[in-house]
């Protein structure tokens, strides 16, 4: 069948084939988004929480359509990796100090508008590998381009809705969310073509840088809420 610039679509096996490595790659690449987006949504109300997931996830996968015709090139950039590495890292501490159960911070209320840029910004910024391993098993196919990017958005809106009610009832959730974008963003760093032609890091290497960022985000968050509280303490008894 010809559906014009969507291209031939052959019912056959390596139509199936490609299909089915798609949605496996977005079941398996979804997790990183929806720990940014419930994450983002946490603090809004219960009421906009949802509109601000569809919102958030709608908008940052219509972006990836656009940037996954040229993300290839990108990635041989110098810097650019490193930039949002970074990016992620500054998200990760800002969610995490907005997000983790201090009964005592003054955190300000977080508006469906600020929820939403956080998520495509983070999104866009972290959505590398699922936009390759899609245009890779797409196999050129504009078809089963826009379906593996579009059926992202419902596994995507579920995680993230599952996300955000467990970490009302399991706050360590946040934690967690937040480690795991700081291994993302220090794994950014480390894979970065300036990084990887300056250091030639080994597997192990990576791991480790992983694992400092992982575990930096939550010590550079919590130094900063101890850092709110005791402003706060000084300006009351000032």
């Amino acid at each position: 069948m010809d559906f014009g610039i969507f291209g031939i679509i052959n019912l056959d096996w390596q139509f199936f084939s490609a299909l089915f490595s798609i949605i496996i790659i977005d079941l398996i690449l979804a997790g990183d988004n929806a720990v940014v987006i419930a994450m983002a949504v946490r603090s809004l109300p219960h009421n906009q929480r949802r509109k601000g997931i569809m919102i958030g996830a709608g908008a940052a996968v219509l972006l990836r359509v656009v940037l996954t015709f040229f993300v290839a090139q990108l990635l041989l950039v110098n810097y650019l990796k490193i930039i949002g590495g970074l990016l992620i890292l500054w998200i990760a501490v800002k969610l995490f100090v907005e997000g983790v159960p201090e009964e005592d911070s003054d955190k300000q209320a977080t508006s469906v508008y600020q929820a939403i840029k956080l998520i495509v910004i983070a999104d866009i910024t972290m959505a590398t590998d699922n936009m390759l391993a899609v245009a890779g098993a797409s196999h050129g196919n504009l078809f089963l381009l826009l379906f593996g990017l579009g059926l992202s958005i419902p596994f995507v809106v579920f995680a993230s809705s599952m996300l955000s009610m467990l970490m009302d009832k399991y706050p360590v959730i946040v934690y967690i969310g937040a480690a795991i974008l700081g291994k993302v963003g220090g794994e950014m760093l480390i894979t970065d073509p300036f990084t990887i032609n300056l250091l030639h890091p080994s597997k192990a290497m990576q791991y480790g840088v992983e694992l400092f960022f992982a575990v930096g985000v939550l010590v550079v968050g919590k130094l900063y809420l101890r850092w709110s509280r005791a402003r706060r303490v000084l300006k009351a008894e000032g």
